[in-house]
């Protein structure tokens, strides 16, 4: 009962996090469960059976609060459902002391990317109402969907940095069509999984726990997305992910590192994410007070 309360809040925390951030579910669930010493692709399957119900929950709740562009769902959601149908078929073939550390990678490299993109470079807001053409949207769509299923995640942290950084998208909008259009990419990997698996490995407990979880946060996220700086969130869901990851790259056999060698990575990787929250919170505060001064400035002179 005890692991089924801490997977509920874990799910509750990864949604609010992906609701309104536009990422982090997949690999921040997949990264718990790799913890706990769940075979990859059967953790994978887990969380994308319980993202079945949450991304439902988040699309109908962002689509409620207008962050829902229909368009780009369709654009990039049938394309992202076949290539996390593909990944997760590619993921069910491995064998588990091969899976493991390359799940792992993934993460961590995916992790990397979510704290080093929103660290140092914010939420960008150029070029702001032009199209996203489907030759863009379709590519991106299969490899964000491929690697979410290899990955347990993916989905958002390749497909929202993407859409975000073409400056065509607000952000809410981008999060909130990326979050609907997991659905379909949730429901692909899932029937992946289960062609490819059957039931073996899963825990159907822990996918009602993370699902209850993700329920109750999904449309409180939807909501927050217009509150959380994603800045400062992202910096810090990224740090999560990173030495939780390297923590099980360590201690695989790939590596196999004696303690000696793993407190010292630990301190410094502790460091580093500290340094980049701390990068994260003064910047994010910067651009408050320099927005707060432009807005003083266009305001007219009365006599």
């Amino acid at each position: 009962m005890r692991t089924l309360v801490l997977l509920a809040l874990a799910g509750l925390g990864a949604q609010l996090v992906d609701g309104s951030l536009g990422m982090a579910y997949g690999v921040t669930s997949t990264t718990l469960l790799l913890a706990m010493g769940t075979n990859p692709a059967a953790a994978s399957a887990t969380v994308h059976l319980a993202e079945i119900g949450t991304t439902l929950m988040s699309g109908a709740a962002h689509w409620r609060f207008g962050n829902v562009d229909w368009k780009v769902v369709a654009k990039i959601g049938v394309p992202g459902a076949v290539g996390a149908f593909l990944g997760a078929t590619v993921l069910s073939q491995l064998s588990t002391a091969v899976a493991e550390p390359v799940m792992s990678l993934i993460l961590l490299g995916l992790g990397l990317y979510v704290m080093s993109r929103f660290t140092f470079r914010g939420m960008p807001k150029g070029n702001l109402g032009k199209p996203l053409r489907k030759r863009f949207l379709s590519p991106l769509g299969v490899v964000a969907g491929f690697l979410d299923a290899t990955g347990g995640g993916g989905w958002g942290p390749v497909g929202t940095p993407a859409l975000l950084a073409s400056g065509r998208m607000e952000p809410r909008k981008v999060i909130g069509s990326i979050d609907t259009s997991e659905f379909l990419v949730a429901v692909a990997a899932s029937l992946g999984f289960l062609f490819s698996l059957g039931s073996q490995g899963l825990n159907w407990g822990w996918v009602a726990a993370f699902l209850l979880g993700g329920l109750i946060a999904a449309p409180i996220a939807a909501w927050l997305v217009r509150l959380v700086p994603p800045r400062v969130l992202g910096s810090a869901v990224g740090g999560v992910i990173i030495v939780t990851n390297v923590r099980t790259l360590l201690k695989s056999d790939w590596v196999g590192a004696s303690s000696s060698l793993s407190t010292p990575v630990y301190v410094l990787l502790y460091a580093l994410w500290a340094a980049a929250l701390t990068y994260s919170i003064r910047a994010y505060r910067k651009e408050q007070v320099a927005e707060t001064e432009s807005a003083e400035e266009r305001q007219p002179v009365t006599a």
